[in-house]
């Protein structure tokens, strides 16, 4: 339910005009599929009928075509912009039809924001980007009322303008205090802050998921599912608390947990929420029911859907290194190498600052060839910049241990790959 506080200066999407089925499309890089789902909630929380490509696609559309007919049936469009999408031909692209749309047809609204502090091309000089860089988890405070009215076309009021001012301000403390909290590993400083809340965590999910995937990364998933347990009595339609609360039960992998999460994920899919989070996480699970069962078709499913959420979105590293590595246990080392390749293009050889999963990737990269030392190095910088987030090095020990027996490697191969985990409790090599 929206807070009373926000009521008051909040515009009503309204009605959808004749012909149209979608009152705002969104344009992005699936890289960005985090920030872009917690918009979709967002959103679709105030009322809005959002089209979002991976929840409309079904199996055999065609891309281009279904993107055209929910372009052409919307009242409004964003893009978002990040660094992710400056080299992007295609963002580009929607960028220009977008732009031409809202000059053509001037009941369509083009609001194109920023979530990055990524330069700006030439072509989009000439149109004003909201600018949600503080926000690097999703749209919120003062900036999300922004979006919102430049969305139905009503201008801040005086005493909007103050408010948006205040949420600004506020959220960004709540976001400070979060990342402060899970970097140096104090657990019950997350569970505090989401007691406590404030406004900014009752407008929207997002800082209660931020905290709870805190909580699931530093190996805390009873308290991170106690938390996404009531965010969703709090905010029943957004997707992101789902994908979380299921991600916390096959981490915490307790008796029915895995059966859980494949209920959570498997509803989801079958709801066409075929995003690549989803899709990723449903792949995961089949992946943790292979570990148990030992049967190949597990393993198969897991490899599937991970291509299929690379498929969808060929720029999600995520999917597409999880890809690799089961095309690799499933023993087809060309459809490994293959997709290793596609990955490559997309993350680079260089650790990026402040992410781990981009740098584990990376180190995941270089093992997949044969590049021992260099992923033993990736893999040491990429803990370096999350040293209290034990429960995801596992995740990647775990990982990087299957692909080295896959290899053969030997005890002094596997040494200089798995070195940096050795603070683990279930760290061992040789084996």
């Amino acid at each position: 339910m929206i807070p009373p506080e926000w009521q008051a200066f909040l515009p009503s999407p309204g009605p959808l005009q004749p012909g149209k089925k979608w009152h705002v499309f969104l344009s992005y890089r699936s890289v960005n599929r985090g920030w872009v789902l917690n918009l979709y909630d967002v959103l679709t929380q105030l009322g809005f009928k959002v089209f979002l490509d991976q929840y409309v696609l079904l199996g055999g559309d065609s891309l281009i075509q279904v993107l055209q007919n929910g372009l052409t049936s919307s009242q409004a469009g964003v893009l978002i912009w990040s660094n992710a999408a400056k080299d992007s031909v295609w963002v580009a692209n929607e960028y220009e039809t977008l732009l031409n749309l809202s000059i053509n047809n001037p009941p369509f609204r083009f609001v194109p924001i920023k979530i990055e502090r990524a330069p700006l091309p030439a072509f989009a000089n000439n149109k004003l980007f909201l600018d949600f860089t503080d926000y690097p988890d999703g749209p919120g405070g003062g900036e999300l009322l922004r979006l919102v009215s430049a969305l139905v076309g009503v201008p801040l009021g005086d005493k909007a303008v103050h408010f948006a001012w205040e949420q600004d301000e506020a959220s960004g403390v709540a976001a400070a205090q979060i990342s402060a909290a899970v970097r140096n590993g104090y657990s019950d400083r997350l569970v505090e802050l989401f007691e406590k809340g404030g406004l900014p965590w009752r407008t929207t999910a997002i800082l209660g998921c931020k905290a709870a995937e805190g909580l699931t990364a530093l190996g805390c998933n009873d308290k991170a599912i106690a938390i996404l347990q009531r965010l969703q009595t709090e905010f029943p339609g957004a997707i992101r608390p789902k994908q979380l609360v299921a991600l916390a039960l096959a981490r915490r992998g307790g008796p029915g947990d895995l059966e859980m999460a494949q209920n959570i994920l498997g509803e989801l899919y079958a709801s066409n929420h075929l995003d690549p989070e989803t899709v990723g996480l449903y792949g995961r699970t089949w992946m943790d029911r292979y570990k148990l069962s030992q049967i190949p078709s597990d393993l198969r499913q897991s490899r599937n859907l991970y291509a299929e959420g690379f498929e969808k979105a060929p720029d999600d590293y995520y999917t597409g290194v999880n890809a690799a590595s089961k095309s690799l246990l499933l023993g087809e080392p060309d459809k490994a190498a293959a997709y290793a390749k596609r990955v490559e293009s997309i993350v680079g050889n260089t650790a990026v600052r402040g992410d781990y999963w981009w740098t584990a990737t990376i180190a995941e990269v270089l093992l997949l060839q044969g590049k021992y030392a260099e992923a033993g190095d990736m893999y040491q910088q990429a803990i370096d910049m999350a040293p209290t987030q034990t429960a995801s090095h596992g995740s990647t020990y775990k990982q990087a241990r299957l692909l080295l027996s896959k290899f053969g490697a030997t005890t002094a191969e596997q040494l200089l790959v798995l070195q940096p985990f050795k603070g683990l409790p279930d760290y061992i090599t040789g084996s």
